[in-house]
């Protein structure tokens, strides 16, 4: 028998939800079900989140820099910068300068935050409406700076409940066993010890797919011999 030669199974919100469901100990049968679904499950990738790096949300991002301006927004759906650079020039002569991401604390203590000169540190306010980026020391006019930068976005919300979620497939065995747990929380007559399996069951698919979802390069330490 031949085998379907796709590799494209991507179930839409209904259908996890539908399997969470059964798994918790019920069938999905009304608009609320899907509804309290869909608000465990965006509950559930914000604690995603909340462990660490999740590699599909890296995205890649730039901002122009302007004589004399310190603090620009970043997308509004920024958790973090993971990287950072500033560019000078372009094409054979672009180069790009590692930046030092200092603190609030440190920031607050530079004496002349208006001192103008190629950037050299960064400091990130992770607000709730819209995150910023401060540089130091300001742009100057003498070359064109361009901050490059690697940031965690946040994963997208769970739709209208005909949408794929916004996660690799590698997560998918993770998400509808993490939603599982979280819905049986919800039901009184699912027992603790029931809920205690869904959750041991969400922790290890968890854990699967974390210890994949990861940098793969080469990575060395070499000790320093002092003379």
């Amino acid at each position: 028998m031949a085998t379907s030669g796709t590799t494209a199974f991507g179930p839409d919100f209904t259908e996890i939800a539908e399997e969470a469901w059964e798994r918790a100990g019920r069938e999905m049968r009304s608009g609320y079900d899907l509804r309290t679904a869909r608000r465990s499950m965006d509950l559930l990738t914000i604690e995603w989140q909340n462990r660490g790096i999740n590699m599909w949300t890296i995205d890649e991002g730039t901002i122009a820099m302007v004589d004399g301006t310190a603090t620009y927004n970043l997308p509004a759906d920024t958790v973090d910068l993971l990287e950072h650079v500033i560019r000078t020039g372009s094409g054979s002569t672009q180069s790009d300068l590692n930046m030092t991401r200092i603190s609030m604390s440190t920031y607050s203590s530079i004496p002349n935050k208006n001192t103008e000169s190629r950037p050299i540190q960064v400091y990130i306010d992770r607000a709730i409406a819209t995150p910023t980026v401060t540089v130091w020391p300001v742009p100057d006019a003498s070359s064109t700076y361009t901050l490059v930068y690697w940031r965690m976005r946040r994963i997208e919300d769970s739709g209208t409940g005909d949408n794929t979620p916004d996660v690799n497939f590698r997560f998918l065995p993770a998400l509808i066993a993490g939603l599982a747990y979280y819905i049986a929380m919800k039901i009184s007559e699912v027992t603790m010890e029931r809920r205690m399996e869904l959750k041991q069951d969400y922790m290890e698919q968890f854990q699967l797919a974390a210890e994949e979802d990861r940098e793969k390069a080469t990575f060395r330490l070499v000790p320093r011999i002092r003379g």
